[in-house]
């Protein structure tokens, strides 16, 4: 399948993102992103992409949320194939809106599925989707900062970017 790829120059630096016909396959910060391009690989037998200027008004929503606008990532269409827990774990991502937070253990009790923070944290870890996906909402527990595939200086911008109060 071809992709199109999109770059897109961040104030916390360099994205890349990758789209399919109907939605967002990939994204990630592009000196962190070979564990994307190595999922996509995997997914798609090969990485056959495009460079274009936007796909699915990508671009775009990404100057609105980095302008301040950090509602605007919300509407894009998000696929990050994975297994069905992943899915799940992704899917409730989803629903952490920007400036809130939320722990490993608290996703794993919204999930009805107390004591898998690890497991949670996992498949946090392996979401393929980087801001749109927001697995940067995620936080230990006592508000510490930790894992974030973008490295936690990004972490904590975003978290600050977006509003979220942290101790």
């Amino acid at each position: 399948m071809k992709l199109a790829r999109i770059d897109f120059s961040s104030p916390i630096g360099p994205i890349e993102a990758y789209c399919s016909k109907d939605a967002v396959v990939g994204l990630g910060f592009s000196d962190k992103a070979e564990r994307e391009r190595s999922w996509l690989e995997r997914r798609f037998d090969g990485l056959d992409a495009e460079p274009v200027k936007d796909a699915l008004g990508l671009h775009k929503a990404l100057e609105r949320y980095f302008d301040g606008d950090i509602h605007a990532l919300e509407e894009l269409p998000a696929d990050g194939g994975g297994t069905p827990f992943q899915r799940e774990v992704w899917t409730a991502l989803l629903t952490i809106k920007p400036g809130a937070t939320t722990t490993y253990g608290e996703l794993a009790k919204a999930l009805r599925r107390e004591g898998a923070q690890r497991a949670v944290g996992a498949a946090n870890g392996a979401n393929p989707i980087s801001l749109i996906v927001p697995c940067h909402r995620v936080i230990g527990h006592a508000n510490k900062l930790t894992g974030y595939g973008g490295g936690l200086e990004r972490k904590h911008w975003l978290l600050r970017h977006e509003g979220a109060l942290l101790c």
